[in-house]
């Protein structure tokens, strides 16, 4: 005697397809999105010497304490002259940025006026993702995937640790590390002299409010690799 077992497996199947969710993402729906913008300063220096001028430090201090130039930004000046004197002009830049603890990067661009430095400013802001999200129902899943809450935790930890957002896009080279921002720190410390951190502002390309200072550097314009989303 045989018996036609079709009809009752194509039966199993279609139970079992009603108990599965309708969720159906293979991967970690957690990601950080990171928006940019980037400003450009240009600083002038006397012919053939590599010292900054007074006015010009000014400003760059200005800048600083408007929150134009932050310690958190990608901040990197490229000098016009011959190799050498550019190196010095620079540094001299560099050395006048960590009186703030801002740590610049030197780079190297044919196209800067010459007697003039470029520092550009790049700033980005971590928006953390939508967690935690328990959109999938656990009580049955038969598809051996991640959850909709997978990484979740993870992924909005980084977003809220990470000091410098923009080596969330790119990693810096490896270089000497600079000390004097560290041993500042340890001796503010010691001495009971800690800086609080700024007050939060509506959104990080934004300024805090400043009694005067030269706004004409605030980040704007072009977003390198802005609206962006990280895995």
């Amino acid at each position: 005697m045989k018996f036609c077992l079709y009809p009752v497996a194509l039966s199993l199947l279609l139970g079992l397809t009603a108990c599965v969710t309708e969720y159906s993402k293979s991967e970690a729906p957690a990601q950080l999105r990171l928006d940019g913008a980037e400003s450009r300063v240009e600083l002038a220096f006397a012919g053939g010497s590599d010292r900054l001028a007074s006015s010009e430090a000014g400003r760059l201090e200005r800048l600083v304490l408007a929150g134009n130039i932050r310690s958190a930004d990608r901040v990197t000046i490229a000098a016009a002259g011959p190799l050498r004197l550019a190196e010095r002009r620079a540094a001299a830049i560099s050395s006048e940025l960590l009186r703030y603890g801002i740590v610049a990067s030197t780079l190297t661009l044919d196209t800067v006026p010459a007697n003039r430095a470029i520092v550009t400013v790049g700033r980005y802001a971590v928006t953390l993702p939508a967690c935690p999200n328990w959109s999938q129902s656990l009580s049955a899943d038969f598809t051996n995937a991640f959850t909709s809450n997978y990484g979740c935790a993870n992924t909005t930890n980084l977003g809220l640790m990470v000091a410098s957002p923009g080596d969330l896009v790119s990693g810096r080279p490896l270089a000497p590390a600079d000390g004097m921002p560290a041993a500042a720190a340890v001796n503010r410390y010691l001495n009971d002299r800690v800086k609080p951190p700024p007050p939060p502002t509506s959104s990080p390309f934004a300024a805090p409010t400043s009694s005067g200072g030269d706004t004409g550097g605030a980040p704007g314009g072009g977003a390198p690799g802005g609206g962006g989303a990280l895995q």
